[in-house]
């Protein structure tokens, strides 16, 4: 079955880094575009970043242009989220996510907590 796995949330202070990890398996993960999502208390989840099975990114949202990136290691089946210039409005908990075989998966997610 199809799993999804995040790491590398945590604890950073205003302007810091921090890189998403999200593990795949069940599924042929280079044929499939992955997205970042996250949910901030008390607010509606929104879409991040995709990327299609190419690496080609798309739908990068507004709020992180210029300080998010996303990319894919096919080898690994491992999608990344480069986080820099971290804000205290960053603060969420991001969601991998992928839709296979008309079903829409998701991991239980990672908190990023941004605060000095």
């Amino acid at each position: 079955q199809v799993q999804l796995v995040e790491s590398g949330g945590g604890l950073v202070q205003p302007g810091g880094s921090l890189r998403l990890s999200c593990a795949a398996s069940g599924f042929t993960f280079s044929r499939y575009r992955m997205n970042w999502y996250r949910q901030a208390p008390g607010k509606e989840r929104v879409l991040v970043a995709g990327i299609f099975s190419t690496g080609g990114t798309t739908n990068v949202a507004d709020s992180v242009k210029g300080r998010f990136t996303i990319s894919r290691d096919n080898a690994k089946s491992t999608v990344y989220l480069q986080m820099n210039s971290l804000k205290p409005e960053d603060t969420a908990v991001y969601y991998c996510n992928t839709w296979v075989g008309g079903v829409d998966y998701w991991g239980k997610g990672a908190l990023v907590t941004v605060s000095s």
